[in-house]
């Protein structure tokens, strides 16, 4: 056990404090709106911040360490050439789209674009994979824990469960982004005090680029960002630039509806747009605070077994009393800013698309509201019972990105192609769309035959997304198009140039103002 007494009150005291602040903002939550989407009151700068909370959750601080302790520098692309450019075009094109198209969930948006069944699908298909990705999350705890503490992993996951499900299930996203500002500051600080102390104990960044290389040739393109796919790893330029450039990032920030729903809860479109604006510029930071740690692993720690298990070793060899239980409470507020992210898209998008749509309609608002809160506590049991499967994973890192590969790129083209062709038909759509997920489970299956790497999520992204783009487009040559009207607010440049539209707009903010 590493922890003390000091330890233990400064982890108590930030549990108590993130629960008390989000309680607060738990008093402007009177219907699903406000619960949902924060009443269109957020400022961009608390996005931003909750957006890079979420996206550097617990997988980041244990799993990207533990892939730069196995595979080096090269991860830090998954912020340089996947995030930071995705955020960017995401805050120019896409988020002031949505925000004025007015739409409530990604899902919603396909089956106003396309039909009811391509929105059930999809909505059903981000459930699962959100619910795979809270395991993993509640995984990397367990992981942390055990190295820490010597818990169980599972009974780790369990207590980790009651604490968090206790915050998320009664905050709405208004709390989730309020309290993920103060998570955030928490996980700068924690860790720049292990990169400063891992430096300061090897002796600068130069004896850290001397002792790495000097452990042998595998590990001689530790400090290549380009790898060849001749190496050997999962993350080739060539599956970085399409896999992830191309396919991955732009649908995670573009299409994904955890990283979505934040934007659309901005009070104007200035600060929805300014927010992804602003949140690229924080996310060139994050390679510098998680992967370069992986990094001094390496040259502290070259004979671990266990990449993901690195970080807490990192805790426990370099850090003094109370500013471990500082680094504790970042990783803990890491898991709780990402939790609460997963736990408020998944009462979004079971409320909206599943439940609302084919269930219960024209019920209570009041109603809605109660049954969001309930599903979560559903969901985080089913992430209990699927935490085990990353173990089956060579790192944490690379099994949310495989299950990301499942269906990011599919619902990526559908989507792309919805937003920016009048001419791509709801059965194109669909067609595209189931055509992209059995293509991916296919290439998955036969990823041995196929590809000569044993992980290859990234080939996979890109070619599921272009099977499933071919399909939609050939698909929707032979059917028959949508009438022009039925695609009003709905294609982009019937939103952005429509003056009909832009007078309605302009009608409502001199309205509200």
């Amino acid at each position: 056990m590493s922890l003390i007494g000091i330890d233990y009150f400064i982890i108590f005291l930030y549990l108590v404090g993130t629960v008390v602040i989000g309680l607060y903002y738990e008093k402007y939550v009177s219907s699903s709106s406000d619960y949902f989407l924060a009443g269109k009151m957020l400022p961009f700068w608390a996005i931003a911040i909750s957006i890079v909370g979420t996206d550097i959750g617990a997988v980041d601080f244990v799993g990207l360490t533990g892939q730069a302790y196995r595979f080096g520098i090269v991860v830090a692309n998954f912020d340089w050439i996947g995030s930071v450019p995705a955020m960017i075009l995401a805050g120019l094109v896409f988020i002031p789209y949505y925000w004025k198209a007015g739409v409530y969930t990604i899902p919603e948006y396909l089956g106003r674009r396309y039909n009811t069944h391509l929105r059930v699908i999809s909505a059903s298909l981000w459930l699962i994979f959100i619910s795979f990705t809270l395991g993993v999350m509640l995984w990397a705890t367990g992981v942390l824990l055990k190295e820490m503490l010597g818990w169980p992993i599972m009974l780790s996951i369990i207590l980790t469960v009651v604490i968090v499900g206790i915050y998320t299930i009664t905050g709405g996203l208004l709390a989730v982004v309020m309290t993920d500002v103060i998570q955030v500051i928490i996980m700068i600080i924690g860790s720049l005090a292990i990169l400063i102390l891992g430096l300061w104990q090897i002796g600068g960044i130069n004896e850290l680029y001397n002792q790495v290389i000097s452990l042998g040739p595998e590990y001689q393109h530790h400090f290549n960002l380009v790898l060849s796919p001749d190496t050997n790893t999962p993350y080739p330029w060539t599956g970085i630039l399409f896999g992830l450039a191309f396919v991955l990032a732009p649908a995670y920030y573009i299409g994904n509806q955890i990283i979505i729903q934040r934007s659309l809860g901005a009070k104007d479109e200035w600060n929805a747009k300014a927010s992804m604006i602003f949140g690229a510029f924080l996310k060139l930071l994050i390679p510098v605070l998680i992967v370069f740690p992986g990094l001094i692993a390496v040259a502290l720690f070259p004979n671990v077994q266990d990449g993901d298990s690195v970080y807490a070793k990192l805790i426990k060899e370099l850090l003094p009393p109370g500013l471990t239980g500082l680094v504790f409470a970042a990783f803990l507020a890491a898991l709780m800013s990402t939790v609460s992210a997963i736990v408020n898209s998944v009462a979004t998008i079971w409320t909206k698309d599943i439940y609302e749509l084919l269930i219960k309609k024209n019920a209570t608002d009041k109603h809605y509201l109660v049954v969001g809160r309930y599903v979560t506590a559903i969901i985080l049991i089913f992430a209990i019972i699927t935490s085990p499967l990353s173990a089956q994973f060579p790192g944490i890192y690379v099994y949310v990105q495989t299950i990301n590969s499942f269906i990011q790129g599919p619902i990526f083209a559908v989507l792309i192609l919805g937003i920016f062709s009048k001419r791509i038909t709801q059965w194109g759509g669909l067609s595209g769309l189931i055509a992209g997920i059995c293509l991916s489970a296919l290439m998955y299956l036969y990823k041995k035959s196929l590809f000569s790497i044993s992980e290859p999520f990234l080939y996979i992204s890109w070619w599921s997304f272009l099977g499933s783009a071919i399909v939609t487009i050939i698909v929707s040559i032979v059917t028959k198009p949508h009438p022009i009207e039925n695609l009003r607010g709905l294609v982009y440049g019937l939103v952005v140039k429509d003056p009909e539209l832009q007078d309605i707009l302009k009608r409502k903010i001199e309205h509200e103002n």
